[in-house]
């Protein structure tokens, strides 16, 4: 793929938008109005100046990135509109915020390139440790930045002063803590490759696997989210067994994922009706089982081709334009669109290890390869739960789901990418 194809690729997303909320507007009496005019006008900003960016501070570049996050975002942003034009209208403010802040962090990487986030680790160390417990804070306090509890979950903070917000600071913790650990990992590499058959009676290595543990137990007590604290385990995990070749780590970081969950399971009763809802749900169809429901009985309405845009019922799912949003992407365009989606994502995340195979230096390689895992994994623990492959973990697709800091942290971890990609081609 040429610099040609890049624009062209990247055009024809936002047309796809366009064309999209047309279709839904057709489906529902309406026609080509404003919304239509104004999401391809959107699109083309928001992903046309990344674009311009990448031709300023990042030329030397792969081009496949930014047309596959077009294109996932452009069908991400036709569901939200068909589910809620509320959410819709505030997701093309967060497109275009996710891609100033992606441009800026390229722009700021020119000059002294990812060194800069080597010789600031710590410092993103903390601010990561900080984005964790800031949903901790007491609602209802004298501070204008609270803690809030969303279906239970204690991920969220909200903004209350003169101007509401509520965002997930944890998304971006999650690229603070991959660019930690690369750093990190690449300065002691030697160390942590000598755990060895021993494992668990080396110093490091076992200290590693308990604090991740620990750690994603914590998450697990304190955040009362399953899924966000598996995925922080298994990035934190298998980037040790990258950095390492040594499976000890993943297996100690699993086991003691699954004690905790045990633990939680006979404790929480949150976490206990989750799992109770992915194994039976029909046992309690209005309760615990009521969303795995809802979407299994979207995957079956899609079949092949699907009800058509504007056509399904996707609103009668709970969490649609979130946790749920590729239910409805598979009732209204079936199997067809589905595997499209699955095979946009699955391009990503192998583009992404790609950069990291032909990295210059270990720093840019576990870098590259930590972006790479987040992403993979996150899509995949995603669509695993709608897909009762997993229990529902309540985490975002990535670019598809609506949610101000989730795109945000998907631009940065894209411009990540670019760049890493542009330093190793020059």
């Amino acid at each position: 793929m040429n610099r040609l194809a890049e624009t062209v690729l990247t055009a024809a997303a936002a047309g796809l938008a366009g064309f999209g909320t047309a279709l839904v507007n057709f489906a529902n009496g309406g026609g080509i109005d404003a919304q239509t005019a104004l999401a391809f006008l959107v699109f083309a900003i928001a992903f046309g100046s990344l674009l311009a960016a990448v031709r300023l501070w990042a030329p030397a570049t792969v081009p496949f990135l930014v047309p596959l996050a077009a294109t996932l975002a452009a069908v991400g942003f036709v569901l939200v509109y068909r589910l809620d034009r509320d959410l819709a209208a505030l997701q093309r403010w967060w497109l275009l915020i996710g891609a100033g802040g992606a441009c800026l962090l390229l722009y700021a990487l020119q000059s002294g390139g990812l060194r800069i986030l080597r010789r600031y680790r710590w410092p993103l160390a903390a601010a990561a440790l900080a984005a964790w417990a800031a949903p901790l804070l007491p609602a209802g306090g004298p501070l204008p930045l609270q803690g809030r509890e969303v279906n239970g979950s204690r991920l969220w903070v909200e903004w209350n002063a003169g101007l509401t917000a509520r965002f997930q600071p944890g998304e971006i913790a999650k690229l603070l803590l991959v660019v930690f650990l690369a750093t990190w990992l690449a300065e002691n590499q030697t160390l942590l490759a000598g755990g060895g058959r021993r494992g668990l009676t080396q110093p490091l290595p076992a200290g590693l696997a308990a604090a991740g543990g620990a750690a994603a137990v914590g998450l697990l007590a304190f955040w009362r989210d399953a899924g966000a604290a598996a995925l922080l385990l298994a990035i934190f995990a298998l980037m040790l067994y990258m950095a390492a070749d040594r499976p000890f780590y993943p297996a100690a970081g699993a086991g003691l994922f699954g004690l905790g969950a045990i633990l939680f399971y006979f404790t929480l009763p949150r976490f206990r009706m989750r799992i109770d809802g992915w194994l039976n749900p029909w046992a309690d169809f209005a309760g615990s089982g009521h969303q795995t429901a809802q979407g299994m009985f979207a995957l079956g309405e899609g079949s092949l081709s699907g009800a058509g845009l504007g056509l399904g019922r996707p609103d009668l799912i709970p969490a649609a334009a979130t946790d749920y949003v590729f239910a409805a992407l598979a009732e209204e365009t079936g199997l067809a669109g589905t595997m499209v989606i699955i095979a946009a994502f699955g391009l990503l995340t192998a583009g992404g290890f790609g950069i990291a195979l032909r990295a210059r230096d270990l720093f840019r390689k576990m870098l590259a390869a930590g972006l790479s895992l987040g992403l993979g994994l996150q899509a995949f623990l995603s669509l695993a739960g709608v897909l009762r492959l997993a229990p529902a973990t309540a985490l975002p697709a990535p670019f598809m789901s609506y949610g101000g800091a989730s795109l945000l942290a998907n631009f940065l971890l894209i411009a990540l990418l670019l760049r890493i990609s542009h330093e190793e081609r020059t």
